[in-house]
């Protein structure tokens, strides 16, 4: 794939914000992207598999891929919790044809973006409010009281960068974002 052709797509949001459900459904419906697996130390959740979901990997493993500088981002998402973005990820995808889409943290989708420049469309997902996404967090049934206040309080501070990026979506209805968000990447792929 050309340099100039080499485009990404990133999605942010806080935790329980939708950002998942919709890169399910850009998946699903526009064969042209394909999912960038994200690497992390924490380990599966539910049905989570390695190499689909995740890149699950140990601490040690991780930070060799940070002396190695085969991150394009990493960042220490929680106390000992390390998430980040493979170069090898996106190469891979490029390498199919295909524009990478990237479900990541705020901090990871602003350096992204920074590094990139043009080369990516960074979405922003809102949550309708704290009081819904509070909610939704709660049906997960996935946290402890402590952990889930934990990411409240963090949502709260990811959204003040919202502006940073190069569009919002808001998630009130899950159908209305879906769209919205495809049209946003179908008007960038084609540029």
């Amino acid at each position: 794939m050309p340099e100039q052709e080499k485009k990404v797509i990133i999605l942010t949001a806080p935790s329980g914000a939708g950002k998942t459900s919709i890169t399910q459904f850009l998946l699903a419906n526009y064969p042209q992207l394909a999912f960038s697996v994200s690497a992390t130390t924490r380990a599966p959740r539910g049905a989570e598999q390695d190499g689909i979901d995740y890149h699950f990997i140990s601490a040690a493993a991780f930070e060799a891929h940070i002396q190695q500088d085969d991150f394009l981002e990493y960042e220490m998402v929680y106390e000992g919790l390390y998430y980040g973005t493979l170069k090898s990820e996106l190469n891979r995808i490029w390498a199919q044809g295909k524009t990478p889409v990237l479900d990541i943290d705020v901090k990871g989708a602003i350096a992204i973006q920074k590094q990139l420049g043009n080369q990516a469309l960074s979405i922003f997902i809102l949550p309708p409010s704290i009081e819904v996404l509070k909610e939704r967090l709660a049906n997960r049934n996935t946290e402890s009281p402590e952990k889930m206040q934990m990411r409240l309080d963090k949502a709260e501070y990811e959204i003040s960068f919202s502006n940073q990026f190069n569009a919002i979506v808001k998630n009130e209805i899950l159908d209305t974002a879906c769209k919205e968000t495809a049209a946003l990447i179908q008007g960038f792929i084609s540029k």
